[in-house]
C-alpha cells in the first residue's frame, strides 16, 4: 500500500505549524475545510460583536451560559458560518486554486505570471466573492432570491475591490519576505482578516437596511393614523 510521503521543513520551525503543514500536503481538502470551518466561525463572532448587532434574546430563566453565549453572539449563525467554511469556501477555492494551478504549471516567465494574477483576480475572485456574499445574506437572514441577488449587488463591488488591492500586494509580501512553506498560513491569516472585514460590511449594510425599513414602516403607519384622524374629524 504507498502512502504519501512525508513533507521535510526547516528544523526550527514551530512544531504545531510543521504538523499543520503535513496535515496540509497529506490531506489538502480536508485540512482547508477545517480551518476554513474555524475561520468562518470567528469571523461570524467578531463580525456580529464589531458591527453592534444586539444580542439575541433569551428567556428570563436562560442560565448564565446562554445568556453569556448570546451575548457573546456565540449562536447558530456562527455555526452556520463554519458549515459554510466547510462545505462551500474550503472545497470551492481547494477547486478554483488548483484548476488555476494546474493550467498554469510549467509555465514560467513574467508574462505567465502576470496572466495567472490576473485570472485569479477577473475569473476565481469573482466567483469566491458572490459565493461568500450570497452564503452571507442566506445565514443572515435572506428568504428569498432577489434578497440576496440584491446583497449579492449591493456588495460586489466594494468587496472585489479590496481583493484586487490585496491579494497582489500579499503575494508580492510573501514572494519577498517569507519562506515557501509559511505561504499557506500566511494568505489564511490574510484571507481570515479579509472576510472579517467583509462580514462586518455585510452585517452594517444589512443592519442599515433593516433601520431604514422600520423608519419607513412607521411613517407610514403615522400617515395612516394622521389621514385617519382627519378622516374621523
Amino acid at each position: 500500500m504507498s502512502t504519501v510521503p512525508r513533507p521535510q521543513y526547516p528544523p526550527n520551525l514551530h512544531p504545531l505549524l510543521a504538523q499543520y503543514l503535513v496535515q496540509l500536503a497529506t490531506h489538502p481538502l480536508r485540512t482547508k475545510a477545517i480551518t476554513s470551518a474555524s475561520f468562518s466561525f470567528l469571523q461570524e463572532v467578531i463580525g456580529s460583536n464589531a458591527a453592534g448587532l444586539p444580542p439575541a434574546p433569551t428567556s428570563k430563566d436562560a442560565s448564565p451560559l446562554t445568556k453569556v453565549l448570546a451575548r457573546l453572539h456565540i449562536d447558530t449563525k456562527a455555526f452556520k458560518m463554519a458549515l459554510y467554511g466547510f462545505f462551500v469556501s474550503a472545497p470551492l477555492g481547494h477547486y478554483l486554486v488548483g484548476l488555476l494551478q494546474k493550467t498554469f504549471a510549467g509555465k514560467v516567465g513574467v508574462k505567465y505570471r502576470i496572466a495567472q494574477l490576473l485570472a485569479s483576480n477577473f475569473l476565481v475572485a469573482p466567483i469566491q466573492t458572490s459565493a461568500f456574499l450570497a452564503s452571507m445574506a442566506v445565514i443572515n437572514g435572506a428568504k428569498s432570491l432577489e434578497e440576496i441577488i440584491r446583497t449579492v449587488r449591493a456588495g460586489f463591488f466594494a468587496v472585489i475591490r479590496v481583493t484586487w488591492i490585496v491579494s497582489p500586494l500579499s503575494m508580492v509580501f510573501a514572494q519577498k519576505f517569507l519562506p515557501m512553506e509559511l505561504w499557506v498560513p500566511f494568505f489564511n491569516v490574510v484571507q481570515f482578516a479579509l472576510g472579517t472585514l467583509f462580514n462586518i460590511k455585510v452585517k452594517k449594510m444589512r443592519l442599515a437596511a433593516a433601520k431604514k425599513g422600520a423608519e419607513e414602516r412607521e411613517r407610514q403607519r403615522a400617515k395612516a393614523e394622521a389621514e385617519k384622524e382627519r378622516r374621523d374629524d
